[in-house]
């Protein structure tokens, strides 16, 4: 399936990519590559096949909650590059 060099720039603005223009065809293709495999998955007949949120059966995976012993606060704070009152200092957002 052929995809369109306007529609690569595009797909790349959605995912915050920034495609040096001499990358650009070699995404082309692989992105066309990407739509024809899917393509030929959507040409199967799945009339018979259960939808599915997950390939393998799951039967209760979590764990019981357990104590567990844990590291003392100044050891978990001892590579921290500027703890404050006992806690990590981290920046505020959009910092």
């Amino acid at each position: 399936m052929s995809i369109e060099h306007d529609d690569v720039l595009h797909i790349a603005r959605l995912a915050r990519l920034a495609v040096p223009e001499s990358e650009l065809a070699q995404l082309r293709s692989e992105l066309g590559a990407i739509l024809e495999a899917v393509g030929r998955v959507a040409e199967l007949d799945l009339s018979d096949v259960e939808p599915m949120s997950h390939p393998l059966d799951l039967a209760n995976v979590w764990d019981e909650d357990e104590l567990q012993p844990s590291l003392e606060r100044d050891d978990a704070l001892s590579n921290a590059p500027d703890p404050h009152d006992g806690s990590f200092r981290v920046p505020a957002a959009g910092e």
